[in-house]
């Protein structure tokens, strides 16, 4: 059930990421993975699914209602976005460096908050797109290969 839930997201994400509320649950999501592989405490699975299922509701709740502060949000998830797409890289090639980890995490989001004022143009916009499309594709991949352990190296 929950890398489907990982699939499905990520599937979400990739349709509908221009909407911001979806956008935070995604990013909630990764930054629970981000938590759980990296706090080797828990183990239990249940605790495992309800703290990735908390974190992406409360970001679901946080892009969702924020309507009146979008800038500062949208700066928010990015960095959020740009940590948890580091940590997630990093866990897919089992990298695990500690403090490195974290330091890699801090560079990730401030090239994410900076890419994503670069590519804000007019209409389209390319830094949530581009943002939404990085996260949806790392909760696919990463669903994927906890449904199938034989892809996990590969």
């Amino acid at each position: 059930m929950f890398p489907i839930l990982l699939i499905l997201v990520g599937i979400a994400v990739l349709v509908f990421g221009r909407r911001l509320a979806v956008l935070g649950a995604a990013v909630g999501a990764l930054v629970g993975l981000a938590i759980v592989h990296l706090v080797p405490g828990i183990s239990d699975f249940w605790l495992q699914v309800g703290l990735v299922a908390g974190l992406a509701i409360v970001g679901f709740l946080f892009g969702g209602f924020a309507r009146g502060v979008v800038e500062l949000v949208i700066v928010v998830l990015s960095a959020f976005a740009g940590a948890a797409i580091v940590l997630g890289v990093l866990d897919l090639f089992n990298f695990n460096g500690g403090v490195l980890d974290w330091i890699l995490a801090v560079v990730g989001a401030v090239v994410a908050v900076y890419g994503f004022r670069v590519f804000r143009h007019g209409r389209r916009d390319w830094g949530l797109i581009i943002l939404a499309g990085l996260v949806g594709a790392l909760l696919v991949t990463r669903g994927l290969i906890i449904l199938l352990p034989s892809l996990q190296g590969v």
